[in-house]
């Protein structure tokens, strides 16, 4: 099979199954406003970003990890990559340790600290205590997928990650309404699906193919700081997701309230679609791109940098159509209430924000990339503008003289800025050490 093919067999198989993860939020949302209207779309939005963290400490681990192990395997150096994904799966639970002693004692102050009110928080603690007891789940499921898919078995991890948000989607209706449990039956549907996806991913370890061994040994600092190194943009990645709902959050709530928090909530959904299909360009294309790498293969890296954002500038303009055209559907879907000033922000906002996929999309994919070249520096450097640094100046600046309108158009201004940093460091030789 020829790179394209095997790009767009990696690429397709991956966004379906990131689709598949970021479609069970959508269910979530759409299940919990059908069951409390605004304040329990409010609520959904307020624990995003917490989501987004546990997601990009499992992503930052299992995509640093597995890209080390692809790059040494294409090296030939198959003892030393073996070590990386035992010491993964031992430093994401270790990891997930505090979450969980959240999840017991104190939900409630984490959703204060999120800028929920006294309704908010006694609505949100049983579905918060949930999803936190899970995180080591949550976490280990990216861990795995991560080495399945580098191992040479995308489908697999494809058909399980399809397979665990189908489940969360059913057994979201079936917990809160048949069941009657209400929010806490979400939070159960959602923090038992990545159990399921990590049972079929695991199938492949006993396959005669499979080349990834459990190795027993101690957690080790060094493995994961190597693998952080290359995973700091898939970490960035998803934390850009959470940083700028934090800080659209309370910006919004200083302007509007509960109801603009609601708009944002709906808005905030669907762009987790988007960003989880241009992750799967990226994260797709990225053991190819390790394998040439490993390999010396540079017009075969580079062609495959240009494939990606290619794939990832139609990806954007189809979205863009359908957005734009389904406006004022996509909204009602979540808007159980008919709130009319819920409907007008939302609609704003939809058609603003998603004008900056047409960059995002580029920047997403060029991280990738230039993680997967061990180019961890320059990747962070992207990551870290898109997703920290630009979204909150420009979320400031916007906000304070446009108002509301400001803030959905800030994510557009922030990712030009990234594409113009992303393209310079790109075209630039690569330093020397």
């Amino acid at each position: 099979m020829n790179l394209t093919k095997q790009f767009f067999k990696y690429v397709s198989q991956n966004i379906f199954g990131l689709l598949g993860t970021s479609c069970y939020i959508l269910a979530d949302t759409y299940f919990i406003s059908q069951a409390a209207g605004t304040d329990g779309v409010t609520l959904l939005n307020l624990c995003l970003p917490i989501y987004n963290f546990i997601f990009a400490i499992g992503s930052m681990i299992g995509l640093g990890a597995a890209t080390r192990y692809a790059i040494l395997r294409a090296q030939g150096e198959e003892r030393a990559a073996q070590r990386y994904f035992s010491n993964a799966v031992f430093c994401a639970c270790l990891l997930a340790v505090p979450f969980v002693l959240v999840g017991i004692f104190c939900p409630g102050t984490l959703l204060r600290l999120m800028g929920g009110d006294a309704g908010i928080v006694a609505l949100g603690i049983p579905y918060a205590r949930i999803f936190l007891l899970f995180t080591p789940f949550f976490m280990c499921n990216y861990i795995v997928s991560a080495f399945v898919r580098n191992d040479g078995a995308p489908s697999l991890a494809m058909v399980a990650t399809l397979s665990g948000s189908l489940f969360n989607v059913v057994f979201d209706y079936i917990f809160m309404f048949p069941m009657g449990l209400g929010l806490a039956g979400a939070a159960l549907a959602t923090a038992v699906s990545p159990m399921l996806s990590i049972a079929i991913c695991s199938r492949h370890f006993f396959q005669k193919d499979n080349t990834v061994q459990f190795v027993r040994q101690l957690p080790s600092a060094k493995l994961l700081g190597q693998s952080c190194q290359l995973g700091i943009s898939g970490f960035v990645g998803e934390m850009s997701s959470g940083v700028t709902t934090t800080v659209f959050n309370f910006l919004l709530l200083g302007l509007a309230g509960n109801v603009a928090v609601a708009a944002y909530g709906v808005v905030a959904n669907f762009a987790l679609v988007a960003t989880a299909i241009f992750n799967g360009v990226a994260q797709g294309a990225q053991p190819l791109v390790s394998r040439c790498y490993g390999h010396s293969d540079r017009a075969g890296a580079r062609k495959l940098l240009i494939l990606g954002s290619c794939t990832a500038l139609a990806l954007a303009a189809v979205l863009y159509a359908v957005v734009f055209g389904m406006t004022d559907t996509l909204v009602g879907w979540f808007n159980s209430e008919n709130s009319a000033q819920m409907a007008r922000f939302a609609h704003n906002g939809m058609r603003l924000y998603f004008v900056g996929y047409f960059f995002a999309g580029f920047n997403i994919v060029a991280a990738g990339y230039l993680s997967a070249i061990n180019r961890p520096v320059e990747a962070s450097v992207t990551s870290i503008c898109r997703g920290v640094a630009a979204i909150v100046v420009c979320s400031l600046v916007m906000s304070a003289l446009f108002g509301m309108n400001g803030v959905w158009a800030a994510f557009p201004a922030s990712e030009l800025l990234t594409a113009l940093l992303t393209l310079f460091l790109l075209l630039r030789p690569k330093p020397q050490p």
